[in-house]
């Protein structure tokens, strides 16, 4: 199980998903963080000073963070899909690979770009 922060772009059956399959997931909106505009830089530090990994499809901006810096929880980057069954089962398969995330930067991708 990994404890995980979905971003605000972040698909919300996703992380539904992701429950079912045993992860800990806090959503931006549950957080109260929704609808402010919160940098990405301060999203990743909120993430990290919660122990939580980071999931988004903001993929450029978060590369560019673990690039300045892998001092975080870790970072889970996902081509968007519009079937998010699938996805949420790439990102618990991508998880339980890397075993610990902290300092890591995960790229998931649909299988058609991957």
């Amino acid at each position: 199980m990994a404890r995980l922060y979905s971003d605000e772009g972040f698909p919300k059956k996703v992380s539904e998903n992701l429950r079912q399959l045993n992860h800990d997931v806090l959503t931006v909106q549950e957080a109260g963080q929704a609808n402010q505009g919160i940098p990405d830089d301060q999203v990743l530090a909120y993430a990290t000073d919660q122990n939580r990994a980071v999931l988004t499809i903001n993929r450029a901006d978060f590369i560019r963070l673990h690039r300045q810096s892998s001092a975080h929880a870790g970072i889970i980057v996902c081509t968007e899909d519009l079937n998010r069954e699938t996805l949420a089962n790439r990102v618990d398969k991508a998880i339980l690979k890397e075993g610990t995330l902290s300092g890591k930067l995960i790229r998931v991708n649909r299988l058609d770009q991957a």
